[in-house]
């Protein structure tokens, strides 16, 4: 019991007079990986303290890695890096460039004492379940993208509702959670809006659509604005055994889908952005010089780290909308 020291009238919560007397127990070699830590018990009777006190101080060093617990048996030393002071779950659904780079831009604003490990789910509603599953407990911080995922709400609520943070794509069941995302109704609205006068000169707007991976705010914003402003305008799925026809205007959110248009328009001596036109989703480096450069609607993905990184670190608890702008270039 030498290793905790409990005082009164001093302004620190107890709980954190807890997790401090601990770090220097393990600072000064008191403690060392494997130790067992005194039981809550114990600590309950030398203090006069709630086991609610001493759980929440053994709770916080084990959502840091510091300490984990066998049931049963008690509390353990894990590990001795006790400058780790956040330990930061995020779950993406897969890794592409727009991840990379949201994932980039968030180290590099989050600091040097957190720890963050990365998962990916892949649009899979049961490994995102185990994921949660398997995790819950183990971090300070719990970033979450749960795209447009069926049955995972619940599992997302048996985390502590402090700890969670909704990235990239939200919905009224996660509102009782803070959040960075994306509007991609109103983007994609908004976008076109942009670019109408430029629209204007084509026949048809068509969206490529596949609905799996993709938001379906994206499908109602184009809806929405095609019958606004009276295009003309399709939603296909895909565009395999599919001709370009002078005057399209292809809307496409996947980059396969971009490859097989452009391709398609070649063999067909079709002119990018006089014959026919394009408007990517998301803007990567690429875009900016494939074919004479590719007009994209796009978050912006390095702020969305950034704001994420803040929202972590001063603890917001805000739902903030991701900001969207029409990069316009040649193909449209």
């Amino acid at each position: 019991m030498n290793i905790i020291s409990i005082q009164n009238n001093i302004g620190l919560p107890k709980y954190k007079q807890i997790i401090l007397s601990i770090e220097k127990a393990i600072e000064e070699e008191k403690l060392v990986k494997g130790d067992r830590l005194p039981s809550v018990n114990k600590v309950c009777l030398a203090f006069s303290l709630s086991r609610d006190t001493v759980l929440l101080g053994y709770d916080e060093l084990k959502k840091r890695g510091i300490i984990y617990a066998i049931p049963g048996k008690g509390y353990y030393v894990k590990s001795v890096e006790i400058t780790i002071k956040q330990k930061i779950f995020l779950l993406f659904d897969e890794l592409n460039i727009f991840k990379e780079d949201i994932y980039n831009s968030f180290l590099n604003s989050i600091g040097k004492n957190v720890q963050v490990d990365i998962f990916f789910h892949h649009f899979n509603s049961q490994v995102f379940q185990k994921l949660i599953n398997d995790s819950n407990g183990n971090y300070t911080k719990y970033i979450l993208m749960p795209t447009n995922l069926k049955d995972i709400v619940a599992s997302i609520k048996t985390l502590p509702v402090g700890d969670v943070i909704i990235l990239d794509q939200t919905n009224p069941d996660l509102k009782i959670y803070p959040a960075i995302y994306q509007n991609h109704q109103k983007d994609i609205f908004e976008g076109l809006q942009r670019g109408k006068e430029r629209l204007r000169k084509y026949k048809k707007l068509i969206l490529i659509f596949p609905g799996f991976r993709e938001p379906l705010g994206m499908k109602l914003g184009f809806e929405d604005f095609c019958a606004e402003y009276n295009f003309e305008s399709e939603v296909i799925a895909e565009f395999t055994n599919r001709e370009i026809t002078a005057g399209d205007l292809y809307i496409i959110p996947n980059d396969r889908d971009l490859v097989r248009v452009i391709e398609n328009a070649r063999d067909k001596n079709l002119k990018l952005g006089s014959d026919f036109g394009i408007i990517s989703y998301n803007e990567t480096p690429l875009k900016k010089i494939a074919a004479s450069g590719i007009t994209t609607i796009s978050t912006h993905f390095e702020a969305m780290g950034k704001i994420l990184a803040e929202m972590v670190l001063k603890g917001k608890k805000e739902q903030i909308e991701n900001k969207s702008s029409l990069i316009m270039r040649n193909s449209l």
